[in-house]
């Protein structure tokens, strides 16, 4: 028999605890639970009928939802109640009755937006005197001390708020580690900041009237990385406090693993004009208002400091330092609330959020997948690497970036149909899924190589690829420093598995691709071009040699050279 729970709601009335009830049943009876609601005003009208709302009518009630909620877990169901439940003392009582199964779900909601909420006009109606005993304004509510789960259904949308619970009872052994994916978001729960529906129309026209900051490329992805979940447990652009831990000490202020710092920078001109505690309207270079950032904060830190520990050097030359040093030199912290997703969504039928490849991978079987960043097209030595991989896990996700990148840099478009015809052909098509990456890429080396595995653990990878000088750029970095840095942390601290390999190559002494590590033979023996060797060859329209590229691909990279 699987083990029974139940899952108790309390918080005042209107902050959508019948509404995450409700949100909840299909999400758990899709893995296969049995669920009961035990919902307050039900309960009321069938079990606890002719109580009133004295503390002694509701202790009452609340002990015979109690009461029927342990019989249906002790005997296998999910159980969640939606009532109310204002005193500590009476659940606590409850929490000691059901035992280990009883989990506190906590749906916080300040009572002013409860107010502004206001549906059925009830809390009109006791601020004018009209009802007596109303919770929050005439009787008290006592919030929980230590609730296992807390969700502000006021900031939150219902699947946030409904994916942080399921998260949650992940983690506490209600769920298996393979119902959500096979992996847990970092930071626990899988963020989602688009507001959507009526919410989305309300905020969008109140947005109208805001002070604006208009976004560059790298912001706009990262807004959209925010606001999917990739860059979770982020819910906006770091403050102070945060920016400081990340360029330390390579962790958010709660410690938890983070080594980008991802910001918002504008002029100290524009920030002059803003105010902490108001909201901004972010827009794209169109005027599009693509979400409302709450501004926390405005500081200003010294961003040489910041270059010089997150990318290893001033240099101007590099391009991560140079969008840094070159950018604002204030920076807006805050959470934000997304209402259009920039106008960058790429390659549609490849694009897939987080929530998404989850689903896929869960469908597929797949219990461990591996991850693997490029921004370049796949030749033998990537192949090779991606294919040993593949070998230790269930599945891979070929997860190219097609956010901002160096102008000489392939063209993503080119780059994506390299991707296909070698798909088509050289891999195993259930075994193998292509997603785009939408994010900036920042050249940050060995801590942008932390900063991608994190995201891929969020897209629900258990494992990612790490190969030679990781998300490098000229010669800043050395050939395995990328790897090294996952050293510095504890096993299992990021929770996901590196996988590091060395330069792969062709050999001719074996007759197929190695390292050194499998390869006897020195650089005579190998197949290996330089980038400026191989771009030369295709410029004049020549294949490279089959051992180091497939002629598909050799063919894709010739015809666009030919169409400049």
């Amino acid at each position: 028999m699987q083990r029974g729970c139940t899952l108790w709601f309390t918080g005042l009335s209107g902050a959508g605890k019948s509404t995450l009830a409700n949100a909840l049943v299909p999400r758990l009876q899709a893995l296969g639970r049995r669920v009961e609601i035990l919902d307050g005003d039900e309960v009321r009208t069938n079990l606890s009928k002719g109580l009133g709302f004295s503390k002694e009518d509701r202790d009452t009630n609340i002990r015979r939802i109690g009461y029927v909620a342990q019989l249906l877990a002790r005997n296998g169901a999910f159980v969640i109640t939606a009532a109310i439940s204002p005193y500590r003392e009476i659940r606590d009582e409850v929490r000691q009755r059901i035992g280990r199964d009883f989990v506190e779900v906590y749906a916080k909601c300040p009572l002013d937006a409860l107010v502004a909420r206001d549906v059925k006009g009830l809390y009109k109606k006791a601020l004018a005197g009209e009802i007596k005993e109303f919770t929050g304004v005439s009787d008290p509510y006592e919030e929980p001390f230590n609730p296992e789960i807390v969700v502000e259904t006021d900031r939150e949308g219902v699947e946030d708020s409904v994916n942080k619970i399921l998260t949650r009872l992940q983690e506490l052994g209600f769920l298996p580690n393979a119902a959500l994916g096979p992996i847990a978001p970092h930071g626990g729960q899988l963020v989602n900041r688009l507001v959507t529906g009526a919410q989305r129309d309300a905020l969008l026209e109140h947005a109208k009237s805001l002070p604006r900051v208009r976004l560059d490329d790298r912001a706009q992805s990262d807004v959209e990385m925010i606001a999917v979940g990739a860059f979770s447990p982020l819910l906006g652009f770091l403050g102070s406090t945060d920016h400081k831990h990340v360029v330390e000490h390579i962790r958010l202020a709660n410690g938890l693993p983070w080594s980008i710092p991802v910001t918002l920078q504008v002029a100290k001109a524009q920030a002059d004009a803003l105010k902490e505690g108001t909201e901004v309207a972010l827009v794209d270079d169109r005027n599009m208002i693509l979400a409302v950032l709450q501004l926390a904060e405005r500081y200003t830190p010294n961003r040489e400091e910041e270059v010089r520990k997150v990318y290893g050097t001033t240099d101007t030359a590099h391009p991560g330092v140079a969008a840094v040093l070159q950018g604002g030199e204030v920076y807006l912290g805050g959470d934000v609330q997304v209402v259009n997703r920039p106008d960058t969504v790429a390659f549609p039928s490849y694009h897939r959020d987080p929530a998404q490849t989850r689903v896929l991978f869960r469908e597929r079987g797949w219990r461990t997948v591996v991850g693997f960043q490029t921004r370049n097209p796949i030749h033998r030595a990537h192949e090779y690497i991606t294919k040993s991989a593949l070998e230790l896990v269930d599945g891979l996700m070929l997860h190219p970036l097609v956010g901002k990148t160096k102008g000489d840099d392939i063209p993503a478009d080119v780059r994506m149909r390299c991707y296909e015809v070698l798909m088509e052909k050289y891999y195993p098509q259930d075994k193998v899924l292509l997603s785009v990456y939408p994010a900036a890429m920042r050249y940050g080396g060995p801590r942008e190589a932390i900063f991608h595995a994190i995201a891929r653990k969020n897209y629900g990878c258990t494992h990612f690829i790490v190969g030679r000088d990781h998300a490098g750029v000229g010669n800043y970095y050395g050939t395995y420093d990328a790897q090294k840095i996952f050293e510095q942390f504890t096993p299992g601290e990021l929770g996901i598995q590196p996988l590091n390999f060395e330069n792969a190559f062709f050999s001719r002494v074996t007759g197929q691709m190695g390292t050194a590590k499998t390869a006897p033979g020195g650089p005579e023996t190998q197949v290996n071009l330089s980038g400026t060797k191989v771009r030369e060859m295709l410029s004049k329209g020549e294949l490279p040699p089959p051992e180091f590229s497939r002629p598909e691909v050799a063919e894709v990279l010739i015809a666009s050279m030919k169409q400049k």
